[in-house]
């Protein structure tokens, strides 16, 4: 996979030169480049923002240096050459990030993450972007950042370590949060009692029949104490009847092929 970031803070990036995904650079299973968005200035102050149209606080970032930029990290996919580059700009008014985008993202050839500051990036960039790039706005939550450097060292985090051979035991993945619209249930290691604590018998029984069971009934308490709102998103068709028997000791119910939040 080629990744491309272009950034006014190249330095913020550094973090991708560490652990796994700078591992996977180095092995050459993520081809990952950063780029200044200042080397794509013509002034010699190397402006890359001016005031907004219409009045209003702030900064907003200009398009020349954008679009310069970005026809460089393209280069001939964006002329026709090959298959459309994915353009992710960060921003608050985007598509919520998640797992599953994630995979979906670790599909793809590669992507082109334009990380914006001050007020944004002037519109007009992402509407000429269009006829080049497939365009995602794409947002990590309801709060605001000072940049997208932030944003984009997560986002590319959690898609690269999707490409095969990032992660060393591929089994790993299908376990975490979210993979199966659950959160991932606790887990615990030596000793197998520390400071009064007990990890749980089950897990020390040998049974794995046993503890499948266990865990993901942890996973359902767990999501149901803290991300309700993913039991409710569930298919009744995809739960078992001890999973069935689980929710309802936890006050939920099925009615109407729906799971319904305890009264």
């Amino acid at each position: 996979m080629r990744i491309d970031v272009v950034s006014i803070f190249p330095e913020y990036l550094a973090a991708l030169e560490l652990s796994l995904i700078g591992k996977a650079r180095a092995e050459g299973l993520l081809d990952l480049a950063v780029h200044d968005l200042r080397d794509f200035t013509t002034d010699r102050h190397r402006t890359v923002d001016d005031t907004p149209y219409g009045g209003g606080a702030g900064m907003v970032m200009k398009p020349e240096p954008w679009a310069q930029a970005l026809e460089a990290v393209a280069g001939d996919e964006a002329a026709g050459g090959g298959a459309r580059p994915v353009l992710i700009v960060p921003s608050p008014a985007g598509a919520v990030f998640t797992q599953a985008m994630a995979y979906e993202l670790a599909e793809e050839k590669h992507l082109v993450f334009a990380c914006g500051r001050y007020e944004g990036i002037d519109e007009r960039v992402l509407e000429w972007a269009r006829d080049r790039f497939d365009v995602r706005p794409v947002s990590l939550g309801d709060y605001v950042l000072n940049g997208g450097e932030v944003a984009v060292l997560a986002m590319v985090e959690a898609v690269g370590r999707l490409v095969p051979g990032v992660v060393g035991n591929p089994e790993s993945l299908v376990e975490e949060s979210h993979s199966d619209g659950l959160l991932e249930y606790p887990v615990y290691t030596k000793p197998s009692a520390w400071r009064e604590r007990a990890v749980p018998d089950i897990l020390l029984s040998g049974n794995h029949g046993k503890i499948a069971r266990f865990r993901r009934d942890e996973q359902l308490r767990r999501t149901a104490a803290r991300r309700p709102d993913l039991i409710e998103k569930l298919d009744p068709a995809s739960l078992d009847k001890a999973d069935r028997a689980t929710l309802a000791a936890l006050g939920y119910g099925i009615r109407d092929g729906r799971i319904c939040p305890p009264a």
